[in-house]
């Protein structure tokens, strides 16, 4: 079981669910997982840390490099639910609620169910 949060906007009548959890999908392709979820400002933000990562590996070393990209995978995999959040509220919509469930699509039947109509 798992937290999600369910986002809706008025002229919209399906929500967005996003999962409170660490993704890994976000930690191990996050360029992938940025172009798939429109995350444009957190891939700019990827690649400029990257190059900040390749400077380490310059004066620092290899190792040093390597703990520094497997940190900000990690950091990536923890925030990547709230930089989705944060995208969504932008976009016009709020936060309507949690719903504990076993994935996304139950979580939205779970929240469309005792939704009234």
């Amino acid at each position: 079981m798992a937290l999600f949060t369910v986002f809706a906007r008025r002229d919209d009548p399906l929500p967005e669910i996003v999962p409170e959890k660490f993704s890994w999908f976000a930690a191990l392709l996050p360029p992938v997982y940025g172009l798939v979820h429109g995350l444009w400002l957190g891939l700019v933000a990827y690649v400029g840390l990257l190059v900040l990562v390749a400077g380490i590996a310059m004066a620092a070393g290899g190792d040093a490099a390597r703990l520094a990209y497997c940190v900000l995978a990690v950091l990536i995999g923890f925030e990547a639910p709230a930089w989705r959040a944060q995208k969504l509220r932008r976009k016009g919509y709020e936060a309507e609620g949690a719903v504990v469930a076993t994935d996304a699509d139950h979580a939205m039947v779970e929240f469309l169910r005792g939704r009234p109509a």
